[in-house]
């Protein structure tokens, strides 16, 4: 009786060591999840209400007045906003820093030319015990290069622009570049590039169905 009692007792220790332990498996990977930074609430309800803009100065030198020209003329053409030249009725006012450069690009073109040209002869005659020979040879080369050089001067307009709300809250901002695009400037590239960020990041506050 004791003899079986410890069969059943070793019987049952080793059921449970190869039993599986219950919790979590080894292999098992944690569960992901993609966390979004979303704006302030607070920040987006005001951004989305923005409707009349003041546009501030984005500096004295020539290239940042154009800028801020542009800007005013890419914000105006939308028929989204109304620029405003009173501060104090504006919903948010509009801070920029612009720059605009000129190189120059030099391409250089080379194309050349050769031709060349052999020819020979001989003779000979032979009369009784005498006789004459005679031969040529005669060879030309030609050959002609032509090379172009030409600069081209090349716009880049660079541009930082931040939105401010009336209590002075940043509500939005952005940087963008250009180089010019097919019918238009560098500078009207990068406002009308400016403005339609502005635009995007609004519709993607909006409520479905707005």
């Amino acid at each position: 009786m004791h003899a079986n009692l410890v069969l059943v007792l070793v019987l049952t220790a080793s059921f449970q060591a190869a039993a599986p332990k219950s919790g979590p498996s080894q292999d098992a990977k944690p569960v992901q999840t993609n966390q979004q930074q979303k704006i302030d609430p607070e920040i987006a309800a005001k951004l989305v209400k923005v409707k009349r803009i003041y546009i501030d100065s984005f500096g004295d030198d020539k290239e940042s007045q154009q800028l801020q020209a542009m800007v005013i003329d890419a914000l105006v053409a939308t028929k989204r906003f109304i620029v405003t030249e009173n501060k104090d009725k504006a919903d948010a006012t509009l801070k920029g820093t612009g720059l605009e450069k000129t190189s120059q690009e030099v391409h250089a073109t080379g194309e050349a030319t050769s031709v060349g040209a052999a020819s020979g002869g001989a003779s000979a005659t032979v009369n009784g015990g005498s006789g004459s020979a005679s031969g040529g040879f005669i060879a030309r080369h030609m050959g002609t290069e032509d090379s172009q050089a030409s600069s081209v001067a090349v716009n880049d307009a660079r541009l930082a622009v931040r939105l401010i709300s009336a209590d002075g809250d940043v509500l939005w901002s952005t940087t963008q570049e250009s180089k010019g695009a097919k019918y238009k400037g560098a500078s009207a590239d990068v406002a009308d590039q400016v403005v339609k960020q502005l635009i995007r990041d609004i519709d993607k506050l909006q409520p479905a169905g707005n």
